[in-house]
């Protein structure tokens, strides 16, 4: 008699039980968010002609070498930030692209979220929007916290980091913190009309990584959508030999981003292949005299294609971007012609000519 009823009172609770767990799958079901599609091509176009013509730079303040320096809150520099987004202001440029770092969010979430809430607010003051890009396969693989390198002199980016760089390689746990930063900082900006775009991935595959980058790549994707920002997703197209990523990039992004660094006749034609997408193209990365890359060559035709004009540097500083990519100066003289930059960091010009050209371009006073 008791083993009968023991048995009764068992089947009683396991009912409850399975119908909690129900109950709470489908509660999980009900509440989940579903991953929002690629924006179509009208929705894509209708928000560019919002945003007028487009022009920028890709911007770190001089006094950092890399990403962490400019995030971590010993090195914050809100002056600096302040002062040299007036120079853009100056001539006319209305959008800025900066790079974050999943280490510094890591290290300190809280006040990460709150720094780059400080950077919005005075790039607004501004009238500068800020595209942000989440990782990069660019530059030096590994990185830690705290005080970062000191320049090498007349070297190119000799402290730029990559993100997350060869750990995720070697760290199993690490793809599942990326996750949480990345749907940290979106769920947070998510609706702030101060950003632009999010950049997701800068030049995935480069650093001879090539399809190695696809399921960060692809996850990153994922998690943005799953979040929703009322902000465009895209991460830009780069080499053309990496087809496989490319393919992925044009299929996955809202609006296309890309980098040229080419001459113009050369340029345009990667314009021309570029608008079968039928979306709006932003150039996030041109602009390298030496490569006769040039805001006299360059920035009108982008103008005239309404392609938002975004090229590499705004102020000389410690990433030591006025040398050439393969040209180092190790005794740090100056170069003749700076590979990239507009301003010395007294905001005094490095050339005059440039900066009143692109003045006209831009209508600044």
């Amino acid at each position: 008699m008791h083993k009968f009823r023991d048995r009764n009172i068992l089947k009683h609770y396991m009912k409850k039980i399975i119908i909690v767990v129900l109950v709470f799958q489908i509660s999980q079901l009900l509440n989940a968010q579903p991953e929002r599609p690629v924006w179509s091509k009208t929705k894509a176009g209708n928000w560019y002609v919002l945003q007028g013509w487009l022009r920028g730079c890709d911007f770190i303040p001089s006094t950092a070498i890399n990403q962490l320096e400019m995030w971590q809150e010993s090195t914050f520099d809100t002056a600096t930030i302040s002062r040299e987004l007036g120079y853009a202001k100056s001539i006319g440029l209305n959008c800025m692209r900066v790079f974050l770092h999943h280490l510094a969010w890591e290290e300190d979430k809280k006040g990460f979220l709150n720094r780059m809430d400080q950077y919005l607010t005075i790039a607004d003051a501004k009238n500068i929007k800020t595209i942000f890009v989440f990782f990069d396969d660019c530059w030096n693989e590994s990185y830690h916290a705290g005080k970062q390198p000191d320049p090498k002199p007349g070297i190119h980016n000799s402290g730029w980091l990559r993100d997350p760089g060869k750990l995720l390689y070697s760290d199993s746990t690490l793809m599942s913190l990326l996750e949480k930063y990345v749907k940290d900082v979106l769920t947070h900006f998510k609706n702030d009309k101060r950003i632009l775009l999010w950049d997701l991935y800068n030049e995935p595959g480069n650093s001879n990584y090539k399809n190695k980058s696809m399921p960060l790549l692809k996850n990153i994707f994922l998690w943005s959508r799953l979040v929703n920002p009322i902000q465009p997703l895209s991460a830009g197209v780069w080499n053309q030999d990496l087809d496989s990523l490319n393919r992925f990039q044009f299929a996955s992004s809202d609006v296309i981003t890309y980098h040229n660094y080419d001459v113009e006749e050369i340029h345009q034609k990667a314009i021309d292949s570029l608008k079968k997408y039928g979306r709006p193209l932003i150039c996030t990365e041109y602009m390298a005299r030496l490569r006769n890359s040039t805001f006299f060559s360059i920035m009108p035709m982008l103008k005239k294609e309404n392609i938002a004009a975004i090229n590499w540097g705004l102020v000389s500083g410690k990433t030591n971007t006025k040398y050439a990519w393969d040209t180092p100066m190790p005794d740090g003289s100056e170069p003749k012609i700076w590979f990239h930059d507009i301003f010395r960091s007294d905001g005094t010009p490095y050339s005059l000519k440039e900066t009143e050209f692109i003045k006209s371009l831009t209508g600044a006073k």
